[in-house]
């Protein structure tokens, strides 16, 4: 009898990945096989690279702010502190501060904030991976990078043209946030010929058209591509107006790197603004009194802000959204997750790690597999492709 309940819970993880109204969050570990770094390896290639490149800015601001946060905070950490001192400046008389008691200018803390996003774009773009004691062991550069697609080509053919085999005439259009700032789910979306939104209208140069508030267009997409912190190639112009920039480009002319959400900079608050936007995509998305799934891969439950989001949403009586999350947890669930799944919507929580299958307060319930990676970007592109192999 427990191997045929085992069996039905694992045939619900396959029915709800054929769900009509699908949604799915990725973090940075889709991108792990592709050989860009997770959040920890990529804080200390940037602090490297800063170092080498300008030590008076490094020393005088990154390291004294570093020092400030807990220590285990990463580089987008340090981008909002760095907002937030300057929101300080810009509110102060002097438009100055001090960091470790020394006096520091608006002008220069906007130096390191820029700084470090042309640290982490040219990172991204190019690939890096760091061995277990944090050493380089391989890096690519602009003229010869390392970035490998194969993986995110894959999952985009899995989800697309077999996950939907069957759905496909009555599936709506699939909502894909990431949190990442590479351009691979949109380069995969392509490649595969998969036509999607996301929210920008143009070619190779494009500007952003969304606006706050505004709901997904229905323009017969199969998919929406929502980055919530930003990408390496999109740009702010003094205008106000968001750009999508190929690399190199010296048009239109741009202010500064549209990258990590939150940074307290004067234009989060305008309407032309990405971020709320996105959120309030995401918000709607989590939404649903049909039947409804989240997704998430690669994703590690540390962003508060998406996670009091999914908790907002799930709460909800009325709704009948499914959170389904393929995650890493080498010795517990994060506490976010383990507060879901006991809650009083544990049932709409599905957890497949590497101990096994959790199912509200259940679980968690092994498969056959002796080294179970289903929770990793390839593993869920393969139980997409066939099912959970209970």
């Amino acid at each position: 009898m427990d191997k045929l309940i085992d069996e039905e819970l694992f045939a619900q993880i396959e029915e709800h990945l054929k769900c009509n109204e699908q949604n799915w969050l990725m973090g940075a570990g889709v991108s792990y096989d592709a050989k860009l770094p997770l959040m920890y390896p990529l804080t200390n290639k940037v602090k490297k690279e800063i170092a080498n490149k300008n030590k008076e800015l490094f020393d005088e601001i990154v390291a004294p702010l570093i020092d400030e946060l807990p220590e285990n905070c990463h580089i987008e950490h340090v981008l909002s502190h760095i907002g937030d001192y300057a929101a300080l400046c810009e509110r102060s008389k002097e438009k100055k501060t001090k960091i470790n008691g020394n006096e520091i200018s608006l002008t220069s803390l906007v130096e390191a904030h820029n700084s470090i996003l042309e640290c982490i774009s040219n990172v991204i773009r190019c690939g890096y991976v760091e061995d277990e004691n944090g050493e380089t062991a391989e890096e690519g550069t602009l003229s010869a990078p390392i970035v490998d697609i194969e993986s995110h080509l894959e999952f985009v053919d899995a989800l697309f043209n077999h996950a939907s085999a069957g759905v496909y005439e009555r599936r709506k259009t699939v909502n894909i946030f990431t949190t990442n700032y590479d351009t691979l789910l949109e380069d995969a979306l392509a490649l595969n010929k998969v036509p999607y939104w996301d929210g920008f209208s143009g070619g190779a140069v494009a500007h952003r058209t969304q606006r706050y508030g505004e709901p997904t267009p229905l323009n017969g997409q199969r998919a929406n591509l929502i980055k919530m912190h930003g990408s390496i190639d999109w740009f702010l112009c003094d205008k106000g107006h968001v750009w999508r920039v190929r690399d190199n480009d010296r048009y239109p002319k741009v202010d500064r790197r549209v990258l990590i959400y939150p940074q307290a900079t004067k234009y989060i608050a305008t309407q032309q603004d990405p971020f709320s936007t996105q959120f309030d995509l995401f918000r709607k998305a989590l939404n649903s009194t049909n039947s409804n799934v989240l997704a998430v891969c690669g994703y590690s439950f540390g962003d508060d802000h998406i996670n009091n989001e999914i908790e907002f949403a799930l709460s909800k009586e009325e709704n009948k959204t499914v959170l389904v999350a393929f995650l890493e947890c080498k010795y517990e669930v994060p506490a976010c997750l383990e507060k879901w799944r006991q809650s009083s919507f544990g049932q709409r929580v599905i957890i497949a790690s590497q101990h096994g299958l959790y199912v509200g307060g259940q679980g968690p319930f092994k498969r056959k597999c002796e080294e179970d990676y289903w929770w990793t970007f390839r593993g869920v592109t393969s139980v997409l492709k066939n099912g959970c192999e209970v």
